[in-house]
């Protein structure tokens, strides 16, 4: 990064508090808005929610970053409409896709970690980040049909079940989202850079 962009893109540190509230704000409603937006991919549809988390973390930094997430979810648990087809409440958070929704936090936690370092970086660390998620988005199904002794529906212990239907037909689109928000961020600083310099 070139000393102008790194003029341009100052460190979430030398913030003021207002701009930090309202940078999450801004957040809260982008995460929002892309988890209302499907476009048709292969195997499944792709959602843009993953995309404009990796982008606020890669953006913002790691702990601003994920501080936005959770101001997300608790928006969602106070029952506004922000979840995937304005969906909302506790009861939405306990559902299938609850533990997707808790590894966003670390999503953008990991992807921050890298935020203005580079391109190659944070390509790296978005699918790094991409791939978290997995981890307590496998994890709740199994720990539902656990509990509750059922093998059903989208709760499962089976390995294969799992991977089948929470992990594979997800794998290649969080790929593109990763490298996709790298070079959204890695476009915009260098926009920045040059404007400034114009």
């Amino acid at each position: 990064m070139t000393q102008n962009m790194q003029a341009v893109a100052s460190t979430p540190n030398q913030w003021s508090l207002g701009r930090k509230v309202a940078l999450v704000a801004a957040g809260t409603v982008l995460i929002a808005l892309a988890a209302q937006v499907s476009i048709p991919f292969f195997p499944v549809p792709l959602t843009l929610q993953g995309l404009a988390i990796l982008t606020i973390g890669l953006t913002l930094g790691a702990r601003l970053g994920a501080i936005t997430v959770l101001a997300y979810l608790a928006e969602g648990a106070m029952g506004l409409p922000v979840f995937a087809n304005g969906g909302a409440g506790l009861a939405y958070l306990a559902g299938p896709t609850g533990g997707f929704l808790l590894g966003f936090v670390a999503m953008a936690y990991i992807a921050g970690l890298a935020a203005g370092r580079g391109l190659v970086v944070m390509i790296g660390a978005s699918l790094l980040a991409a791939a978290a998620i997995y981890l307590p988005g496998v994890a709740w199904p199994y720990a539902v049909a656990s509990a509750a002794g059922i093998e059903a529906g989208w709760a499962s212990t089976s390995a294969a079940a799992l991977w089948s239907g929470w992990v594979a037909p997800f794998l290649l689109g969080d790929a593109v989202k990763a490298v996709l928000a790298a070079l959204i961020v890695t476009g915009g600083r260098r926009a920045l850079a040059a404007r400034r310099d114009a």
